[in-house]
C-alpha cells in the first residue's frame, strides 16, 4: 500500500501561510522601528539645541508609532523592538532630565525590561553632554546636579550586571557608563580647581589694590 502524503502537504501549506505572515510582520517591524529610532535621535538632537517643543513632538510620535508596531508582535518577533525601545527610553528620559522632572518608570514607557535598563544606561552619555554644555555656560551648579544623577543611575543599575546572560550587553554598557563618569569627574575636578584658582587670584588682586 502506497504511503499517502496529503496530510503533510496540507500541513506544509498551513506552515507556508504562517511563515508568510511572520515575514510580512517582520518587514513592517524593520521599517517601523527604523523610523522610531530616527525620530528618537532627532528628538535628542533637538533637546541639546534647545528646541524643546520639537523634541517633545518627535518623541511623542515615536512612542505612538512604537505602540502601533507592538500589534505586529505575536510573541515571536519581540527582538525586533529592542533597539527602538532603547532609543525611546533614552530620548524620553533625557527629555525629563531637561525638564527637571522625575524620570519615567517602565510602566510609563511600556517597554521590555532589558530595553528600559539599556536605554537608561545610554542616557548617561547624553547627560554627560549636558554637563559639558553647562560648564561652557558657567552653570556649575546644574552640572554638579547632573553629575550626581549620572552616578545615581549607574549605581542603581550596576547590580543588574549579574544578569548579563539574560540581558546581553548590559555589562558592556555599564563599563562604558563607568568610563564616562570617571572622565566627567575628572573634568569637574579640573573645573573646580580652575574656579578656586580664579577666586584666589581675584582675592589677591583686591588685596594688592587696597595696599597701593
Amino acid at each position: 500500500m502506497a504511503v499517502a502524503a496529503e496530510n503533510v502537504k496540507t500541513t506544509l501549506k498551513k506552515i507556508t501561510l504562517e511563515l508568510d505572515d511572520v515575514e510580512h510582520r517582520r518587514e513592517i517591524l524593520i521599517k517601523g522601528t527604523r523610523d522610531v529610532i530616527i525620530k528618537c535621535s532627532k528628538s535628542i538632537m533637538a533637546l541639546h539645541r534647545g528646541r524643546f517643543e520639537d523634541a517633545a513632538k518627535l518623541v511623542e510620535e515615536a512612542q505612538a508609532e512604537l505602540r502601533s508596531l507592538k500589534t505586529h508582535v505575536h510573541e515571536d518577533l519581540e527582538r525586533y523592538l529592542v533597539s527602538a525601545e532603547q532609543e525611546l527610553v533614552e530620548a524620553y528620559q533625557l527629555r525629563r532630565v531637561y525638564e527637571k522632572t522625575s524620570l519615567a518608570g517602565i510602566d510609563d514607557l511600556n517597554v521590555a525590561t532589558s530595553s528600559y535598563l539599556l536605554g537608561l544606561l545610554d542616557c548617561i552619555g547624553e547627560i554627560k553632554r549636558m554637563i559639558y554644555d553647562n560648564l561652557r555656560t558657567e552653570r556649575t551648579s546644574d552640572a554638579l546636579n547632573l553629575f550626581a544623577l549620572m552616578e545615581d543611575l549607574y549605581s542603581s543599575i550596576y547590580p543588574f550586571s549579574v544578569y548579563d546572560n539574560i540581558i546581553p550587553g548590559i555589562k558592556r554598557k555599564l563599563d562604558v557608563a563607568k568610563l564616562l563618569i570617571e572622565n566627567t569627574r575628572s573634568t569637574l575636578t579640573e573645573e573646580s580647581s580652575r574656579n578656586l584658582l580664579i577666586k584666589k587670584m581675584s582675592t589677591l588682586e583686591k588685596q594688592l589694590e587696597s595696599s597701593n
